[in-house]
């Protein structure tokens, strides 16, 4: 039997989706939590073969915990569901790839069956990301490396408005969008794989 851990949002979609994946055969839905709950601790307990995480936030907020539960959970499959339409949702370039991704809303019986591979130790992504991955411009502008390359600078989101005549509104947005298109956990993680690779000194 595959032991799976449910991370999502709310109580009522949790209990929805624990109910129907624990009516398909060889899994067993050994515990869900909200991703709000400390995650970490609650789940080195319940030790699931997989943790599929249903939660609507962009995949560069979930990859620090899933990174923890990597190492506090040596073995432990991640599935993840996402939704294309909404920013930061697909599959990141650089990090996770040891992670499954698979759409939102999909339904149940397929839903087990990439539960079963990824305990098997398979990578599985949904084509219809796959697809959306490559319709997404993830071109880094030169906007976005001189906004963040000030940034790399040590000046503040309201320095850098200041210096290039944008509202602080626009500099966040070119942050955020650069953040995204390198795969980034954050603003010093985008720097620091700007610099790997040679655009930023």
């Amino acid at each position: 039997m595959i032991r799976i851990l449910l991370v999502e949002d709310t109580h009522i979609a949790r209990s929805g989706l624990a109910m129907l994946l624990a009516r398909e055969a060889g899994i067993v839905v050994a515990g869900h939590l909200d991703f709000e709950d400390a995650v970490v601790p609650l789940a080195v307990q319940c030790r699931p073969a997989v943790m599929l995480i249903n939660a609507g936030y962009m995949v560069s907020q979930l990859l620090p915990v899933v990174s923890e539960l990597r190492v506090r959970i040596p073995g432990c499959a991640f599935l993840i569901l996402s939704d294309p339409r909404r920013r930061g949702m697909l599959p990141p370039r650089r990090r996770g790839q040891e992670l499954s991704f698979m759409v939102k809303g999909t339904a149940v019986p397929v839903l087990a069956d990439a539960i079963r591979r990824v305990a098997r130790g398979e990578r599985v992504i949904d084509p219809r990301l796959q697809l959306a991955s490559i319709g997404t411009d993830k071109t880094v502008t030169t906007r976005e490396w001189e906004v963040l390359g000030l940034a790399a600078q040590g000046e503040s989101v309201a320095d850098i408005a200041r210096r290039l005549y944008l509202s602080l509104g626009t500099v966040r947005n070119y942050l955020s969008s650069v953040i995204m298109k390198t795969g980034a956990r954050n603003r010093l993680d985008a720097i620091r794989i700007a610099r790997k690779d040679g655009w930023l000194h």
